[in-house]
């Protein structure tokens, strides 16, 4: 099969079917296009925080219609997947090491084959740490913006951090928390927060405002955002970066970022370029765009995605 090596921007946003799988015990949500090609490469696509399969509309598509198989998933206790209450959770609750066992299985039971991996935000750790921990289920990783995580404990000033425990526990624990969701989990909130993020304001449609907003009214979505937003354990980006430049590891990594990145700026994430770990190939910095290019810039990061398939898949 010839893969194309560009691609045009999407002139208007496809809605696609809502599909669940049972996982564990737990409904979680995903959208597929592209699926039924044969001989073709698999993609699962992995939100970041407080985002759901939803915000990779702009891609899912156009990446089947460039003849790929395409997965774009809920992470349990974002989007429409469910959301169980972190209390009552038997595993290790909402953290990097259960969404990437989440990943593994979804490609077992639903992808059924080996996979690439392209990521936004916290989805990059997850993905990140499926590579890691399941290397055999992954062609290569590709990171939108990587969370940087800057409130975990390891990043944190010896005499900070247990006020940010402290206020942590406060969130977590207290009404405070509950009122503090209500106040983020309105129109004008959301709306804000992504203009903040998203460097063209003319991108914060009251579309993309739903997409986000929506799944915040679902039971339990206050608790899973409190309980992650009081994660300050677990891997750094570059940890798991090192760990897959190892020589038991042959999973590449391309790396894009957003110039325009207020919350991760590029400047920190030139940190990541490619020399620095043997698996990171490329670092591509995209102009004018803020941290959740795939929606922001499709037109910048489609071809991008395509390129990197291309030059892996059965390789």
């Amino acid at each position: 099969m010839t893969l194309p090596s560009s691609v045009a921007a999407p002139t208007e946003t496809t809605k696609l079917e809502d599909r669940y799988w049972d996982w564990n015990g737990y409904k979680i949500r995903y959208q597929a296009a592209g699926e039924t090609q044969s001989d073709a490469p698999s993609l699962v696509l992995i939100h970041g925080f407080g985002g759901n399969a939803d915000h990779w509309r702009k891609n899912t598509p156009v990446l089947a219609n460039a003849g790929f198989r395409v997965f774009a998933i809920d992470l349990i206790g974002y989007g429409y997947s469910d959301k169980p209450d972190p209390k009552s959770m038997s595993a290790s609750g909402y953290n990097f090491y259960t969404w990437a066992d989440q990943v593994r299985a979804f490609i077992d039971e639903v992808v059924k084959d080996k996979s690439f991996l392209i990521c936004n935000s916290i989805g990059s750790c997850v993905g990140l740490q499926a590579a890691v921990d399941y290397p055999e289920k992954v062609e290569g990783v590709m990171i939108l913006d990587p969370s940087l995580r800057l409130l975990n404990i390891k990043r944190q000033n010896p005499l900070s951090a247990p006020l940010v425990t402290a206020f942590q526990a406060l969130l977590r624990e207290t009404p405070v928390g509950e009122a503090f969701f209500g106040v983020v989990a309105t129109e004008n909130t959301v709306r804000n927060v992504l203009r903040q993020a998203y460097h063209d304001s003319s991108t914060v449609t009251d579309e993309l405002v739903q997409v986000i907003l929506n799944p915040g009214k679902t039971p339990n979505a206050p608790r899973v955002f409190l309980d992650f937003i009081s994660y300050s354990a677990g891997p750094l980006p570059e940890e798991l970066l090192c760990a897959l430049s190892s020589d038991e590891f042959k999973v590449p990594v391309s790396i894009l970022w957003g110039t325009k990145d207020p919350w991760e700026p590029v400047e920190q994430g030139r940190i990541f370029q490619a020399g620095r770990f043997a698996c990171v190939e490329e670092f591509v910095e995209l102009p004018g765009t803020g941290h959740c290019p795939q929606d922001e810039a499709p037109q910048l990061v489609n071809p991008r995605v395509i390129d990197f398939v291309t030059r892996h898949w059965k390789q």
